[in-house]
């Protein structure tokens, strides 16, 4: 009776122990895409993103939450921390200052917009992540034009 238990418990013992190199090899170190040379999904104007995530949000998430965007807009400003850099379309002025657009960059692809001069027409492409009520909200971007 002791064996058999012993068994098993070696045996469950084995089979965590190839999960959790599946999951460490498949999952943890999985190679993440390169979204400065990946195509766009969709090309817009700054204006009209911001008015469809404002009016239908359920809608403008399901097309375009998870896809990579390229939008054109007057830079309003540009706010630096860290490693983080964070670039703004001010589409209104709201309760608690601008909403409009942000665009969190990759650390190491900032130079760019850093120079850009303000209220200049960009283009910026990044992954869509979603709508806070207030901004719509754009990761791992890049620079594309000016």
């Amino acid at each position: 009776m002791k064996r058999r238990l012993l068994i098993v418990v070696l045996a469950l013992a084995v089979v965590g122990i190839i999960a959790a190199v599946l999951v460490y090899v498949f999952v943890y170190n999985k190679p993440q895409p390169d979204y400065a040379t990946e195509k766009a999904d969709y090309e817009l104007e700054a204006r009209s993103l911001f008015d469809e995530f404002r009016n239908n949000p359920q809608e403008a998430a399901a097309r375009y939450n998870g896809k990579v965007l390229a939008v054109k807009g007057s830079l309003s400003s540009v706010e630096t921390s860290d490693s983080l850099t964070i670039a703004v379309f001010a589409i209104e002025e709201g309760m608690f200052g601008d909403e409009g657009i942000r665009f969190a960059f990759i650390p190491g692809k900032a130079a760019g917009i850093s120079s850009v001069t303000l209220n200049t027409e960009v283009t910026i492409k990044g992954y869509c992540t979603g709508f806070n009520d207030t901004d719509v909200i754009l990761e791992h971007c890049t620079l594309v034009g000016q």
